[in-house]
């Protein structure tokens, strides 16, 4: 539909384009380009990933709600039997990777994997309809599948790295933290058993004193790359699928079908996939941060 007055790489770049808005000489603005999008400068919104976040969050929040006000201990109905067996799914998944006792672990995997699937699930949506309804109420752009805007998957990843540092210093306390990141992986074996002036005592404290930098390194490398590996994963997979899905409108009619319903299909099984390693992903790195053994 859209592609009908525009050359391919408009197409794209007009597809690729969140709706970004900001507040300006008193009033709200939206940019008509990525090049306006980019003069807004860091207060500027990208209000399609807001609003659909939230729309999918609250339905969500409605869907859980209004079956767990009707459940019933007898024959479930199809909803209600959907539902738990959602939340068996998780309650498995947690229990296998999370070896710790935290009421919240669950709870937050559950929302984790329902949000990002349906923010995944928007890519099914067929790429013009909705883009092309906002262009009848005068939006130009918008972006219907949160998940592609790597805003919106560094900001989840955010608050799972906050999570992570709050566990870090709430089980392991501040010294063990640092220690941690200090000992680990190669200046452990150093520590002496008992501290004394004997000269094998003192080589392994230089040791020890020389690898805490290269510890140190590591380990914060280690550290911020689960919120980088976090945000990206989920990113990259889901833009790289809406890409190939805007490709394929750009093909001939009769080849559209032929190719985007074989696409959709497996896509499904990427779009459940990214929710279920952005879970597992969450409930591992929780797991570390609350294990204080070492």
């Amino acid at each position: 539909m859209a592609s009908e007055n525009l050359t391919s790489t408009e197409y794209i770049k007009h597809h690729l384009q969140n709706l970004t808005c900001t507040i300006q000489d008193g009033g709200f603005h939206c940019a008509h380009s990525a090049e306006e999008a980019k003069e807004m400068g860091f207060w500027a919104l990208n209000i399609d990933t807001l609003g659909m976040s939230l729309l999918l969050g609250l339905f969500f929040l409605f869907l859980f709600r209004s079956v767990a006000k009707k459940a019933t201990s007898g024959v479930p109905n199809g909803t209600q039997n959907f539902v738990e067996a959602i939340i068996s799914f998780i309650d498995n998944s947690v229990r296998g990777s999370f070896t710790g006792r935290n009421p919240m672990v669950a709870p937050l995997a559950l929302t984790v994997f329902i949000w990002v699937f349906l923010m995944n699930l928007m890519d099914l949506v067929p790429i013009d309809y909705i883009p092309y309804t906002m262009q009848l109420l005068g939006l130009s752009h918008f972006k219907l599948v949160p998940t592609t805007d790597p805003n919106a998957t560094i900001g989840m990843a955010l608050g799972v790295f906050l999570l992570i540092l709050f566990y870090s210093f709430k089980v392991k306390g501040i010294g063990g933290f640092i220690g941690e990141l200090t000992l680990h992986p190669f200046a452990s074996f150093c520590l002496p058993v008992k501290f004394s002036l004997k000269p094998g005592n003192l080589l392994r404290i230089v040791a020890l004193i020389v690898l805490i930098p290269v510890n140190f390194v590591l380990e914060v490398v280690n550290l911020l790359a689960k919120p980088i590996s976090l945000a990206l994963r989920l990113f990259g997979n889901m833009y790289a699928g809406e890409m190939i899905f805007i490709l394929i409108a750009l093909l001939p009619f009769y080849m559209q079908w032929t190719l985007s319903l074989p696409w959709a299909i497996f896509h499904i099984l990427i779009i459940t996939l990214q929710a279920f390693i952005f879970m597992t992903l969450t409930i591992v790195y929780l797991d570390m941060a609350h294990q204080k053994e070492h």
